[in-house]
């Protein structure tokens, strides 16, 4: 928690820097930044809403991370979970609560897939999962935005989306008239089980002991190609499910890279949280306040959202550091 606390002071002094120095009047930006997103339930269910696909994605890095994989490709396993998640509800609309079941899983699946894909590379030819699932994301990304620019955008609306998705399958909405669904229940309970995972079973010791020893691993008998292929997939599930509830509580529709971003800061948010699921929770909810924060100060003063941008950016590159200074001294 004293990382943390850190990293939020480090944040407010360096925005209230960026106001004092390019904001007419920086203690105005300074406050509606700070303070606008818990001034209404409105501003604070949406800044929940934006939580609650960050904390998803990071409790999957916070499973990769602590088995020793780096999935870089969340933004495209976010980006196709959510299309595949879009379309088949759309087809599956005739067979109700279970048509909506099957799409997410579905979705699901595929983009842990296409995440475990990268630890069998890594399995098979000592290919680095980092490099390979940055790639195969940025792939996803390109050819997504073609099905959904193209063979699925919706005639109907100027914008680049599929069509809506059935009313029934929309998620039920908390603390009206904000965009907060019920998916921030499934996030929660996703967090506590993430814990369960990793510190309360076989395979979350074997996960968390290959990740801090590789080698001693394989003299005590567990396999190396469960370990680097199985955090992948369950990393890659949990961006797919992410992307799946952001269309059914969110956006009911894929609308061109809804999730720009959202993969790297799901990513920074799990080495916030020190590889942690239980304290990815209050990870997810700072990088929120920051998004949140920006666009209630774009509204009411001069701030631009560059600013938040390098507040993010700022934190992002010190949690970098700090990382691969840690992982170069247990070297």
């Amino acid at each position: 928690m004293k990382r943390q606390a850190l990293m939020i002071l480090f944040s407010l002094a360096l925005l209230l820097c960026l106001c004092l120095l390019f904001s007419p009047t920086p203690m105005k930006s300074f406050s509606s930044f700070v303070l606008g997103p818990f001034e209404s339930l409105y501003f604070l269910g949406n800044l929940l809403n934006s939580a609650t696909p960050l904390l998803i994605g990071s409790l999957g890095m916070c499973i990769s991370l602590q088995g020793g994989s780096f999935n870089l490709g969340g933004e495209g396993q976010i980006y196709l979970g959510g299309f595949l998640c879009a379309i088949l509800s759309i087809g599956l609309s005739s067979l109700g609560a279970f048509g909506a079941v099957l799409a997410v899983l579905i979705s699901i699946l595929a983009a842990a897939i296409v995440a475990g894909l990268s630890g069998l590379f890594k399995s098979l030819w000592k290919t680095s999962e980092l490099i390979s699932s940055y790639l195969i994301s940025n792939a996803l990304i390109l050819i997504v935005n073609y099905l959904v620019t193209g063979p699925f955008q919706d005639p109907s609306t100027n914008l680049f989306s599929t069509q809506k998705i059935p009313q029934a399958f929309r998620l039920s909405k908390i603390l009206l008239p904000s965009d907060l669904s019920s998916a921030l229940l499934i996030a929660l309970a996703l967090c506590l089980l993430s814990w369960l995972l990793l510190y309360k079973t076989k395979q979350g010791y074997e996960f968390r002991l290959y990740g801090s020893n590789p080698r001693f691993c394989q003299y005590g008998g567990i396999s190396p190609s469960f370990c680097q292929i199985a955090p992948m997939v369950i990393s890659g599930g949990f961006y797919g499910l992410a992307g799946s509830l952001s269309v059914l509580g969110t956006y009911y529709s894929c609308v061109k890279e809804f999730s720009s971003q959202m993969g790297f800061n799901a990513l920074a948010i799990a080495l916030i949280a020190r590889k942690h699921p239980i304290l990815a929770l209050p990870a997810s909810l700072f990088f929120a306040w920051l998004s949140s924060g920006s666009r209630i100060a774009m509204q009411r003063t001069d701030v631009t959202v560059e600013m938040a941008l390098i507040v993010q950016a700022a934190v992002f590159l010190l949690v970098t550091c700090t990382f691969a200074f840690k992982r170069k001294k247990s070297l």
